[in-house]
């Protein structure tokens, strides 16, 4: 057995020890020992001895059901928690590094072994955009403040990995287990109420307050120094490899629960999320930078000051502050954004760039390339939004919606209609000066969601948002309707309206509709960047399995580069796979 091994067996029967007290002080012996009889119960049933386990949980009474299963179910938790701080835990000098920490430079070698120079390496790694999504799961039940003692538990076997401990401190470390467990065990694991598609936000930004925040910066040091250690260039400070989308409070596919207000009210608490962040970074910040030498440029920013890094900090901090207030305020009433809040990225990554150019230039890169660096590399990432908030609807929406309105302005039901009608109607609106819809026009509700959300989409700063999605995307109508009814909200900027082609019927035809949507006068020339396309995955898996269903995708995306390729057109093609 190897010295890993070993290790996670010791932390899970310590664990498994400290769950053990804390259920016998609260339950009894006798109760601890039914536990133990069902568990040696199981494992003599594998080892082929019988079936004493049916008999034993046959003797339990009623009332011991619920928390038998639930001194299971901890113990499985907390096992699962040794086992994935086992994957991440310090490793001795003489063990191999593990595959992720080495396939980046392994590529480069390879890459620079094929011929490729140093500059096309870094502009290339520079010029990676992958954008991660968090998606709404309802049906996640685990509680959040149950996921934050289960981070403190993984983190005190961090602290007790130290070798130099001394024993009153490896102590120390067993009772904050200990009373991390017992407030584990009698928290309760099950939500009593369903979380609200605001709740589901507030988790994603939990994930990215108390992991993703710390993760970038620390990724990003990796794949600098990757870099420089394979070609001797950095990795430039406006490079964001890794980005965040979120479809919490935006994905409204089959949720009447996502309205427009709720969508406004994710983007506010995004917005107060992320200038609360920063208020912490630029705090630390100016804690740490009471240097005096400065650049002519960083002088001229802040006057005569004794401190002039703390001075433009200063500066950046009071309009976090006034950003906080203004989101704050905003949540229960539409508020005018005084001159002091931030509205463009650039506003929030202009002075820390300055005060980072300035240390290098004086001689204190060391400084530079501390805490500053990351909180910089979290303003390239995150920005002023946090996360852009796509927005998914599905396409039947937008043909109700739109039949209400043809129909009230006497044209007919478009739902109704051909495909190239469709077009037709669509195009010539999209190029009319006039607007559709006359003041007056009262929709019903449906419809009246729909033109609202668009309404909220054209209101919001466009850093703010992702793609529009449109689910069960079946025809190039389908794309043209979502540009229409945007157009109608008032929306002037360009927005990634991205097909969602799932089912397997969806997938065979997404070439065709691609390639007659590309081919539509005034479409491609319209085009502000990529053309998006999602592949769905599950809807597919359940048409026709998941080996059909991959060769459809597979067959799909083919389809896509090679038509996207004719017309000169970049392909973005956004997976929806999903995962833990």
């Amino acid at each position: 057995m190897s010295d890993i091994d070993l290790r996670l067996r010791e932390d899970v029967h310590l664990l498994g020890e400290l769950l053990g007290e804390t259920i016998r002080q609260q339950h009894g012996e006798a109760f601890l020992q039914k536990i133990e009889d069902i568990r040696h119960s199981a494992k003599a049933d594998r080892r082929g001895q019988g079936e004493r386990l049916s008999s034993t949980l046959g003797d339990l009474a009623e009332e011991d059901l619920l928390p038998v299963a639930r001194a299971f179910n901890q113990f499985l938790n907390l096992a699962n928690i040794a086992e994935q701080y086992q994957l991440i835990r310090r490793r001795d000098a003489d063990r191999p590094e593990p595959f992720e920490a080495r396939v980046l430079p392994e590529l480069l070698a390879r890459l620079k072994a094929a011929g490729h120079g140093n500059d096309e390496l870094a502009r290339q790694l520079a010029r990676l955009n992958i954008e991660l999504v968090l998606t709404a799961h309802p049906t996640e039940v685990a509680r959040r403040t149950l996921i934050q003692k289960y981070d403190a538990i993984a983190a005190q076997l961090a602290a007790q990995d130290h070798r130099d401990l001394v024993p009153g401190e490896r102590q120390q470390v067993r009772e904050r287990l200990r009373r991390l467990i017992a407030e584990a065990w009698h928290t309760e694991e099950i939500r009593r109420t369903r979380p609200t598609p605001v709740d589901e936000a507030k988790w994603g930004f939990a994930v990215i307050e108390h992991s993703l925040w710390q993760a970038i910066p620390n990724h990003l040091r990796k794949v600098d120094a990757a870099l420089f250690e394979a070609t001797g260039l950095r990795l430039p400070l406006e490079s964001a490899p890794v980005r965040f989308a979120s479809w919490m409070g935006g994905d409204r596919d089959g949720n009447p629960n996502v309205t427009a207000a709720v969508t406004r009210e994710v983007l506010l608490l995004a917005r107060w999320m992320a200038a609360d962040l920063f208020l912490r970074d630029i705090d630390g910040l100016a804690a740490e930078l009471s240097m005096q030498q400065a650049s002519a440029a960083l002088k001229d920013k802040v006057g005569d000051s004794a401190e002039p890094y703390r001075a433009l900090l200063k500066q950046l901090r009071d309009r976090l502050r006034a950003t906080r207030a203004w989101a704050h305020a905003s949540l229960t009433g539409t508020q005018p954004a005084s001159a002091a809040v931030l509205v463009d990225n650039r506003e929030l990554i202009a002075p820390l760039e300055l005060a980072y150019q300035s240390l290098h230039e004086c001689g204190m890169g060391v400084i530079a390339d501390g805490p500053l660096l990351d909180c910089l590399r979290r303003a390239v990432t995150f920005g002023l939004f946090l996360v852009r908030l796509d927005v998914r609807q599905d396409a039947a929406r937008h043909r109700d919606a739109l039949s209400e309105i043809t129909d009230y302005l006497g044209l007919g039901r478009y739902a109704e209609w051909d495909e190239e009608r469709r077009i037709t109607f669509l195009q010539a609106e999209l190029n009319n000066r006039r607007p559709l819809l006359p003041a007056h026009f009262q929709p019903q509700a449906e419809t009246a969601e729909v033109l609202a959300t668009c309404r909220e989409i054209a209101a919001a700063p466009a850093a703010s948002l992702g793609s529009y999605v449109i689910s069960m995307a079946g025809a190039a109508s389908d794309v043209l309707a979502v540009q229409l009814l945007l157009k109608e909200a008032g929306l002037t900027r360009s927005m990634r309206v991205v097909p969602l082609f799932e089912t397997l019927a969806d997938l065979d035809n997404a070439g065709p509709v691609m390639e007659r949507l590309l081919g539509l006068p005034g479409y491609r020339a319209g085009l502000q960047g990529p053309q998006e396309v999602m592949i769905g995955y599950s809807d597919s898996a359940k048409d026709a399995g998941t080996t059909a269903a991959a060769w459809a995708q597979y067959r799909a995306q083919e389809n896509l580069v090679r038509i996207c390729r004719e017309h000169q057109v970049e392909l973005l093609l956004f997976h929806g796979r999903g995962g833990t």
